[in-house]
């Protein structure tokens, strides 16, 4: 029997490479083959992003230009997937003819009925709006790589006003310790060194399967898989960061001392009308112990400028805090205003000039504080993960202070060749602002 050939774009999120993962071993498993090259593949599917505004516009773009393998390549079917698809599912059926299916990702388990369906029938197909669905358990993923996300939780139960993401992935949903465990066995198992957890707001996660929040116990159990270096966690919400937690990520060798903790703001004013379940003094003393409890600990942050009514004041509070703490790693975004979220009406809306003017004057304070902070890792040693040769005897590589793909790395020379994948001490012989240079030492 030939088998059918697919194309998967994926945009945005870790969360959605997960799911296109997901529906390429659906369809891996129903005589399906993923194509060469766009060119050649009958089925496109583009796993979108609906965010914010720059990645509304990407994935629409990537749409538009997927349009063409319709006429000058082998397309038959175009297929959408992912937020923006949930979103957006009509008006883009409407606006750009050639899309044949919009799969929500409550629905993704159906992609290869879909594509039958459209095979069939030849009619548009429109499967969204199954926003609580359980995590695809009896999906075994099939593609292995040194670090990989593991999706811990879906959906969330925050509801700040900023935000869309509860209407488009539904509510908190926690997946059960012992399947997490099976799946992180089986990448172990398959050469993964690094897992990555994942979810909407991970400090919340077992709380619904518990009754407590039980992110530690799920660290303490996935610290014992052999075959797994490092252990990774991200979107951690600050307000149920637990002692427990803390406890935990200190203890457990496996899991990297490091924390993503998306604050996104810090005026007490903003944060409630964001709608956030913390507040100032409450971060404040977060950082200060985690930072008292784990030495060496790397915290990572994003924040959003130019929200509804933020004055100079409040804008000047968040950065005068910046400064202070002096945070290892951070992101910021000017406010995006989003249709269907409760902020889109809020009075006194910030214009994009001074949105961008607030967010460039943040990242040029936190380019300063990260430059002083590398050049104080000059002469220290590190563990790194090796992932890309540069060129003959150059490497490059993460140390456990940086998170795939939104932060800095380590560019490494040796005079020996390194295998990728590999875990090498390299001494540090020089910084750039977000970047480390080393040696191999052994």
């Amino acid at each position: 029997m030939k088998l059918k050939k697919i194309s998967m774009i994926t945009l945005g999120c870790s969360k959605n490479e997960i799911d296109s993962e997901l529906m390429i071993s659906i369809l891996t498993d129903n005589n399906y083959t993923v194509a060469n090259s766009l060119d050649e593949a009958e089925t496109i599917i583009v796993n979108t992003c609906g965010f914010i505004d720059k990645a509304k516009e990407e994935s629409i773009e990537t749409i538009w230009e997927m349009t063409k393998y319709k006429v000058e390549g082998n397309c038959k079917y175009l297929i959408l997937s992912g937020c923006l698809a949930e979103r957006y599912a009509q008006e883009l059926m409407d606006e750009i003819t050639d899309i044949d299916a919009v799969v929500g990702p409550g629905n993704i388990k159906e992609i290869s009925s879909i594509i039958k369906e459209l095979e069939m029938e030849n009619q548009k197909i429109k499967k969204t709006g199954n926003i609580n669905t359980d995590y695809l358990e009896e999906v075994n993923r099939i593609n292995f790589n040194i670090t990989e996300y593991v999706r811990i939780s879906e959906g969330c139960d925050n509801f700040c006003t900023y935000c869309i993401i509860p209407k488009l992935r539904g509510k908190h949903r926690s997946r059960k310790i012992e399947d997490i465990f099976k799946e992180v066995e089986n990448l172990a198992n398959n050469g993964t060194k690094e897992i990555i957890l994942i979810g909407q707001n991970t400090s919340d996660y077992g709380i619904d399967l518990y009754g407590e929040y039980s992110l530690y116990k799920l660290l303490d159990k996935l610290n014992s898989i052999n075959g797994i270096s490092w252990i990774r966690v991200l979107y951690l919400y600050p307000d149920n960061f637990n002692n427990r937690l803390i406890q935990s990520i200190k203890n457990n060798e496996k899991v990297v001392k490091y924390v993503d903790i998306p604050l996104q703001h810090m005026s007490n004013n903003v944060l409630k009308r964001m709608n956030r379940k913390t507040s100032k003094e409450d971060i404040i003393s977060l950082i200060n112990k985690l930072r008292q409890e784990i030495p060496g600990i790397v915290i990572r942050t994003t924040f959003i400028v130019g929200f509804p009514g933020e004055t100079e004041e409040e804008f000047n509070e968040l950065y005068t805090f910046i400064k202070d703490i002096k945070f290892d790693r951070l992101g910021v975004f000017a406010y995006s205003r989003e249709e269907d979220t409760p902020a889109y009406n809020l009075p006194d809306q910030v214009s994009e000039e001074v949105k961008e003017m607030r967010k460039n004057k943040i990242m040029m304070l936190q380019q300063n504080i990260s430059e002083e902070i590398m050049s104080d890792k000059v002469g220290n040693v590190f563990d790194v993960l090796v992932e890309e040769l540069s060129e003959e005897n150059s490497y490059i590589g993460r140390t456990y202070m940086d998170s795939p793909d939104i932060d800095g790395v380590v560019y490494i020379n040796s005079s020996q060749d390194i295998d990728l994948g590999d875990f090498v001490t390299v001494k540090i012989t020089d910084s750039l602002e977000y970047d480390l240079i080393g040696e191999v030492i052994k």
